[in-house]
């Protein structure tokens, strides 16, 4: 079965949501008092994509093989 979509909560507490659309997963993150401006990071596992409080990660293909992998979750 394949799905489309899916989301998860994050197991920290935190306001955001683990996601899986279509393969690409990741998470998003709102922040509760610093903000991190506009702007797009590149890290060894993941992108970012900052927009304000709200950061957006997405896991990187290459990370997908390696034990830093995000594991199945969230369909």
């Amino acid at each position: 079965m394949f799905i489309l979509f899916a989301t998860a909560p994050l197991n920290d507490d935190t306001k955001g949501f683990r996601f899986n659309f279509a393969g690409f997963k990741g998470l998003t993150r709102k922040r509760i008092s610093k903000s991190r401006g506009w702007k797009f990071e590149t890290g060894k596992c993941t992108n970012a994509v900052h927009l304000g409080k709200r950061t957006i990660y997405f896991e990187k293909r290459a990370n997908r093989q390696t034990k830093r992998k995000l594991a199945h979750f969230a369909g």
